[in-house]
């Protein structure tokens, strides 16, 4: 069993001509800290960007809610059609929403999207997994995981996530079915877990069924930490707009409990029905929608915060997370004049990409619109260029939980983590690959050293596990 799992975020720029590797304009900077981050467009004029993830193929795949979609090239903004669904019902705030990649995909190249659709006059949504040819460039033998959810025009959710234990998480809205989001028979208004073959785990709370968080009015951000934490961002009514953390087999209280459990019979129903209050609450509503978690050190003072899309208050907002978690520091927000923002990403250099959402009925589309926006510090210089000793690597978090990331300089042959006895705990051979993550679940808490080897030499550094 592989404890070091290659991430294969190979510098793709290296191997660019110097044309395409050139930096995009700068539309705006604004300070984070100590650090300047510059805005420029990566690409435009597409059509409500409904969500962005970096692939392990080093390319961003996106959705548009009109149907399309697509491998986005980092380097030259270059948009690879890969597929328009044919049966996608684009009306108000339905059609082609998720999307998710599975995380073996050299081996196993399926896409998964959640879209609504049309079946005998009434709008419905389903999840569907692809199959992915790098060759031909195309998506093929659609394959139906989960389908006849009841949709509406609005609170349709949807984002996908896959999990670290390889499984994979759906939201739902509550498909203006307001009682259906505490009926845990029905699947509107939940968070949804099943494998990446559409069956039920096992570890469900509740045996036999995909539930695995009920009472979600319209829940449209979803990021697991490398901790296994798990937050979720969430569109209140006229009020109490939510981040929650997300804990199996709770209730979130919708439509009982709006936001907290701070009056009298919203009390009353949260300690009776195990109702989970949310980190923190807006009101007015702010619209959250995408949501990542951000520790790399390109932009130190957005380490170890939540970063989250909006789309009524257009702009990013940063949320410190404090320690262990379980609460949000102040919040500050960024990035005000680009209207409406609604997907973002992050990738393995530190680099924040953001699609807008002018284009979805609601904003005030610029003739550029939409575009996905590159947030960057270009002062950082990664370990990898930087004129230091051969095989000097970087770790980060450092400290960590169950996971780090390796950032290697040069094809590295070896990595292998000891404890302080000089046992080997952890062993891989990466590939050629420059980054790997480290799987450090079931390690004891304490201090152990990563040594990489290579034909430039050895190098060793420090990780401290909590």
């Amino acid at each position: 069993m592989n404890y070091l799992r290659n991430a294969t975020l190979a510098f793709w720029a290296a191997a660019l001509p110097l044309a395409a590797c050139a930096q995009a304009p700068a539309l705006s900077t604004f300070p984070v800290g100590a650090a300047t981050v510059t805005v420029s467009a990566l690409t435009t004029n597409l059509n409500t960007v409904w969500e962005l993830v970096w692939g392990p193929d080093n390319f961003i795949w996106m959705t548009e809610r009109y149907g399309r979609i697509s491998r986005v090239d980092p380097a030259t903004g270059q948009v690879q059609a890969l597929l328009t669904l044919p049966d996608v019902t684009p009306t108000g705030e339905s059609g082609l929403l998720g999307l998710a990649l599975h995380p073996q995909f050299a081996t196993s190249p399926y896409v998964y999207v959640v879209y609504n659709y049309t079946a005998a006059g009434a709008l419905k949504e389903k999840l569907v997994r692809y199959t992915y040819s790098a060759a031909a460039g195309t998506l093929t033998a659609p394959l139906v995981l989960l389908g006849g959810i009841d949709a509406a025009t609005s609170h349709s959710g949807s984002r996908l996530l896959v999990l670290a234990d390889g499984t994979l998480l759906m939201t739902t809205g509550d498909a203006q079915q307001q009682p259906q989001a505490q009926n845990t028979a029905s699947l509107n208004g939940k968070i949804l877990r099943l494998n990446l073959d559409g069956s039920i785990p096992a570890s469900n709370p509740i045996p036999g069924s995909p539930v695995y968080t009920f009472g979600h009015r319209n829940p449209q951000g979803l990021v697991q930490l490398p901790d296994g934490s798990l937050y979720s961002s969430e569109h209140g009514p006229n009020n109490d707009d939510e981040i929650n953390k997300i804990e199996a087999g709770r209730n979130y209280g919708w439509p009982t409990v709006e936001g907290y459990c701070n009056l009298p019979a919203e009390a009353t129903f949260c300690a009776a029905n195990n109702v989970r209050e949310p980190l923190t609450t807006w009101t007015p509503t702010i619209a959250p929608a995408g949501l990542v978690y951000y520790n790399h050190p390109a932009i130190p003072a957005w380490r170890g915060s939540l970063l989250l899309a909006l789309l009524k208050n257009a702009s990013l907002l940063q949320l410190p997370l404090a320690a262990g978690g379980q609460s949000i520091l102040p919040s500050t927000g960024y990035l005000t004049t680009f209207g409406r923002l609604r997907a973002i990403c992050v990738s393995p250099q530190g680099k924040v990409y953001i699609g807008t959402s002018n284009r979805d009925g609601r904003g005030a589309p610029a003739t550029t619109d939409d575009r996905i926006l590159v947030l960057e510090n270009r002062a950082y210089v990664p370990t990898a260029t930087r004129p230091a000793a051969a095989l000097a690597f970087d770790i980060f978090p450092n400290p960590a939980h169950r996971q780090a990331t390796v950032q290697l300089p040069v094809a590295t042959s070896r990595l292998t983590v000891r404890d302080l006895a000089g046992r080997a705990v952890r062993e891989l051979q990466p590939d050629g690959t420059l980054s790997a993550v480290l799987d450090l679940s079931g390690l004891r808490a304490g201090t152990y050293l990563v040594h990489a080897e290579s034909a430039a030499g050895r190098a060793t550094r420090k990780l401290v596990v909590e």
